[in-house]
């Protein structure tokens, strides 16, 4: 196929037996397409609209843009790579940063993003063009590593002055959802843990308002400590079934935020810029765990699934949506089911721009209690920085070395700690981007500088020549290896 349609038949459209293998370019029967597609859409809803309520940005558009962002991406890669493209957590750090710049707007912050998209396309390019090796030399799996932590673990004064304090008992009891129900049940249940987190804290929120009443907290639509309920349904009550997402308005002083065209800040696009750094990881990754579910070598397609996931992410900012990147959650799908057919993607991605185009769902979801978020993030945004715990596990980085350990370690503080480096009135780099900067330059400095045998000692360790980055790539799927698929390459945004 040359666009990733046409999908032959497979078989009479049946799975004949457990260990039945449908590849990428086959398909099942359409009805049961059109099941795998809906499954694809409960992995990938929860993350994908929790992430732009996060950042303030609209979740009904979000969840259609992801359906368009997907469809651009399984156009690109031709059909090879069987993919979801959700919201990427990746931002959230730099989409706080940015907030808390005077006069930002929703415009700067899908601005930001937009050129982020560019920059990740670009590299995407050089990538399919160049090969793979050059980019990792610049970004080694332990600088790699290294800015994915600290983008997870900048968040963490997020949850604990924004979220947590709205409800702090709905917050913990959620978060304790989240951890048994992601831990205590295998397979497709524990993959979509946050999506029923998500449930369980709306019936949870209700049924403490029926018992306990109001509570006196902050509350995100007022923008102040108010006393009010935790639940509210008459917005979802007066919106409409069927309608575009709504347009950007300012009422009463405080922005209502929907489509709208991006603005462009050069201090905000410096902040987003590591987050390319963590996609390129997420991505990489991802396509490396598709290989070995179907026994394909994608190296060659790569680059331009990078591209692909970049594009995605400027056509869902240039209308104000939120960024994009493949999905680890539809990857357990592939492996529960053993069906890879691109089929059910364009199934699921139809399934979430008729989302998108109901304002009532877009009520539903903008009327998430915070308590609930907040016992979501304690665990999304810790998660996101112990992935880059991962990165250095699965790909032996030495820390023994002090070419790998004293450059990281001072860019993973400065990103955590939020620390600023000011050069005027009106520029400077603070938190993630300063740390990012930090780590990438001082470990070229450093290894330009350390000693022969620390050198060698670094290019021994690990994967040789300590330039390829491995996520989640390592993993043996199917039933050889004694383990469950859904507990490999677990990467999340």
């Amino acid at each position: 196929m040359s666009l990733g349609l046409g999908w032959k038949l497979h078989g009479d459209g049946n799975l004949s037996g457990p260990d039945d293998v449908v590849a990428p370019d086959e398909r099942l029967g359409w009805g049961k397409t059109v099941g795998l597609g809906a499954q694809h859409v409960v992995a990938m809803f929860g993350a994908t609209f929790v992430f732009p309520l996060i950042m303030g940005l609209n979740a009904q558009l979000a969840i259609m843009m992801s359906g368009i962002a997907t469809i651009a991406f399984l156009l690109i890669v031709q059909g090879r790579v069987p993919s979801y493209l959700g919201t990427s957590a990746s931002f959230v750090g730099a989409v706080v940063a940015i907030r808390a710049q005077e006069g930002a707007t929703s415009a700067t912050v899908t601005g930001a993003i937009l050129v982020a998209g560019v920059v990740l396309a670009l590299v995407g390019l050089l990538i399919h063009f160049l090969g793979s090796a050059v980019l990792h030399t610049v970004l080694p799996p332990v600088v790699t590593g290294a800015v994915v932590m600290l983008i997870g673990f900048n968040l963490a004064p997020v949850v604990a002055n924004i979220y947590w304090p709205q409800d702090q008992w709905v917050a913990l009891l959620v978060m304790t959802f989240v951890i048994i129900c992601a831990v205590a049940f295998k397979g497709f249940v524990g993959r979509i843990a946050i999506f029923l987190a998500l449930i369980f804290g709306y019936v949870l929120s209700w049924l403490f308002d029926k018992a306990f009443g109001q509570i006196t907290a902050y509350d995100a639509g007022a923008g102040k400590i108010t006393t009010h309920f935790r639940t509210n349904f008459q917005g979802v009550k007066d919106a409409a079934w069927f309608g575009f997402p709504p347009h950007t308005e300012i009422v009463a002083g405080k922005e209502i935020v929907g489509w709208h065209a991006p603005s462009f800040s050069m201090a905000a696009i410096l902040l987003v810029i590591p987050a390319v750094i963590a996609l390129i990881a997420e991505n990489t990754g991802h396509v490396k765990a598709v290989a070995e579910m179907t026994k394909t070598d994608l190296d060659p397609v790569m680059g331009r699934a990078i591209a692909a996931d970049g594009v995605g992410t400027v056509l869902a900012s240039a209308v104000g949506g939120s960024p994009t990147t493949t999905y680890a959650e539809n990857i357990g799908v592939m492996a529960a089911t053993r069906v890879y057919s691109t089929a059910a993607y364009f199934v699921a991605a139809f399934v979430a721009i008729l989302f998108g185009l109901s304002p009532k769902f877009g009520a539903l979801v903008a009327s998430t209690p915070g308590g609930v978020l907040g016992g979501i993030t304690v665990v999304l945004y810790g998660m996101i920085g112990l992935l880059g715990a991962k990165i250095w596990k699965e790909n032996g980085v030495d820390f023994a070395n002090p070419i790998n350990l004293v450059p990281v370690a001072a860019g993973i503080v400065i990103g955590i700690g939020n620390v600023t480096l000011k050069f005027s009135d009106s520029f400077s780099l603070t938190g993630i981007a300063l740390g990012t900067i930090v780590a990438i330059a001082a470990y070229h400095l450093a290894k330009a500088l350390a000693p022969r045998e620390l050198r060698d000692r670094a290019a021994a360790a690990g994967v040789p020549g300590g330039t390829v980055l491995t996520v989640g790539g390592t993993e043996t799927y199917g039933d050889s290896d004694g383990i469950d698929d859904l507990y490999q390459g677990d990467e999340r945004r």
